[in-house]
């Protein structure tokens, strides 16, 4: 079985051919509780290890996600690393983050999705500052994830999927957090390394209130 590594600031090994039996064998060993995580498309499987920089960029989003949910007066349902899959696609990725909003009623209850019968979060985090070797868009399109926030270490760009034309499209705004601008966030995850990240959180959430204010 060849494997190729590709070069940090995540650290990737790309595997083929792995059956999709294997793939859901090294989930069930691997367990939920690993610092490693995983993506798989009719074949391939890889493997990702995030890195501080990679960690530091999600966290800190999450927790614009949460101030943005909170002014908004949102709910939301947050499962972290939640490994989406879907058999007959053999298809399966695992997002940095993933959020249900729209949905958030409908798996409320559940501790557990299986997006064979459940609908696929609302909303999906990507950090990619080091280029994925698979098409992760194609992944969360055939299992209809419908917006995805990716971040490349420089802006951050949200990424509407087209149903009609079955791709992803950029967008300025996001959906499920309407009236959001999702690339305006970018100077708030770059201040958070200057200010501090509570700092950051206090001044963005005056910022996004002047927002809302000015678009009434």
């Amino acid at each position: 079985m060849p494997i190729t590594e590709l070069a940090p600031v995540s650290k990737f090994i790309l595997l083929e051919p792995v059956s999709w039996l294997t793939f859901n064998q090294l989930l069930q060993d691997l367990g939920e509780k690993r610092g490693i995580r995983l993506a798989y498309c009719q074949g391939t499987l890889e493997i990702m290890t995030p890195l501080g920089e990679h960690e530091h960029n999600n966290r800190f989003l999450e927790r614009l996600i949460y101030t943005t949910v909170d002014i908004l007066n949102l709910e939301i349902k947050s499962l972290g690393s939640l490994t989406l899959r879907v058999n007959r696609l053999e298809k399966g990725i695992e997002p940095d983050s993933c959020f249900y909003l729209q949905n958030e009623s409908i798996v409320r209850h559940k501790q557990d999705i299986d997006l064979n019968v459940d609908p696929p979060p609302d909303l999906v985090i990507e950090i990619d500052i080091t280029s994925s070797s698979l098409d992760k868009l194609a992944i969360y399109g055939a299992l209809g994830v419908p917006e995805i926030w990716r971040y490349d270490g420089r802006t951050l760009q949200a990424y509407l999927w087209n149903g009609a034309q079955q791709i992803y499209e950029t967008s300025e705004q996001s959906l499920a957090l309407h009236p959001l601008k999702v690339k305006d966030l970018t100077v708030f995850l770059r201040q958070s390394l200057q200010d501090g990240e509570t700092a950051t959180i206090r001044q963005f959430r005056q910022w996004l209130i002047e927002q809302l204010g000015e678009g009434e």
